[in-house]
């Protein structure tokens, strides 16, 4: 296939070339399109071709778009934001603070927050903890809670552990801080979140540890569960939600289960031993229940195993109701 060249008038002079792309758009020309409120389309190329362009030419367009209030900048707004943060260069924390502090939108300003948690440096884990510490907006901190916990700094978690801790900040933050260690968190993380349990007094706290420490398939953990969920001291409510959690976990036997019920000297921790079997697919947590029914002098825990037997599927089951019926268990 031949080309022909293209034949073009350039200042009175007749020039000859090759079709060539077309060039960058000029920082004044997408200010313009940026202005032109009633055209979205043009308004989102504008914004679209900031991203191809070198930062230092794109960031005072960014900023011009980001202090405008009128009605019609609100999705240049939003779309500034996270062009902004694609932005490595020196400042883009300092910007996107002002707009989590300042812009009159909630959804820019949660925008903001969320950004930061992309931006590599101290500088945004030290805007994140200033949001957390300083927003009077409860959606706002709990954006940067989510914020700091995504963002790899180990001082970003610090901080999540130091307002943990603190009991002048609201407890449902702090719930939020805990569950975001737990899902986000490292190894440590999640150490620390068990030997905090040990030294805090609310139960609402313990039951978030619990909880998040579910979500973690770690060894350690379940280990953790399991004690919490036999031990004495520890409220029935408490060990109830630890056991409920544990028994739901691949990595916890039949045999640990078992384990717990003869462990425990309280009929309610026993019966909630028992639904904990009645939840499992094993053949063994079959024959746990009929072992109890069998064996065990408490007539209403005998009644409640023979009723979650009653559940189950298995037709050896079937046979030991049937037994049952005919006096026939020994």
């Amino acid at each position: 296939m031949r080309f022909f060249p293209i034949i073009a008038v350039v200042g009175g002079f007749a020039t000859m070339g090759y079709p060539q792309p077309a060039p960058a758009p000029a920082p004044l020309a997408l200010s313009a399109a940026l202005q032109e409120c009633d055209d979205e389309e043009l308004q989102e190329a504008a914004m679209n071709a900031l991203l191809q362009m070198d930062s230092e030419r794109a960031m005072p367009i960014l900023v011009k778009v980001l202090e405008r209030r009128d009605e019609c900048s609100l999705k240049l707004r939003r779309k500034a934001v996270f062009v902004v943060a694609q932005q490595e260069i020196e400042g883009t924390e300092e910007i996107l603070l002002r707009v989590a502090r300042t812009d009159p939108d909630e959804g820019v300003r949660e925008q903001a927050v969320f950004w930061l948690s992309q931006v590599p440096g101290d500088g945004a884990v030290s805007a994140l903890d200033s949001i957390l510490m300083g927003s009077q907006v409860r959606a706002i901190q709990e954006k940067a809670i989510f914020a700091l916990a995504q963002h790899e700094s180990s001082r970003a978690h610090q901080i999540l552990r130091d307002y943990v801790e603190r009991a002048d900040q609201p407890v449902e933050l702090r719930e939020k801080a805990i569950f975001w260690l737990g899902n986000e968190g490292s190894a440590a993380d999640q150490a620390y979140l068990r030997e905090l349990y040990s030294r805090i007094e609310s139960r609402t706290l313990k039951e978030k540890i619990i909880f998040a420490a579910a979500q973690s398939d770690a060894a350690e953990n379940r280990d953790w569960l399991l004690a919490v969920a036999g031990d004495a001291n520890e409220t029935m409510e408490v060990r109830k939600r630890a056991l409920f959690w544990v028994a739901q976990r691949d990595d916890v036997s039949v045999a640990d289960l078992k384990a717990l019920y003869d462990g425990a000297a309280e009929p309610e921790m026993k019966r909630q031993v028992l639904f904990g079997l009645s939840q499992r697919d094993e053949s063994q947590a079959v024959d746990q229940l009929m072992e109890i029914a069998r064996s065990e002098t408490d007539v209403d825990l005998r009644r409640k195993a023979v009723f979650w037997l009653g559940q189950t599927d298995d037709p050896r089951a079937a046979e030991f109701l049937l037994q049952i019926i005919n006096q026939e268990v020994q």
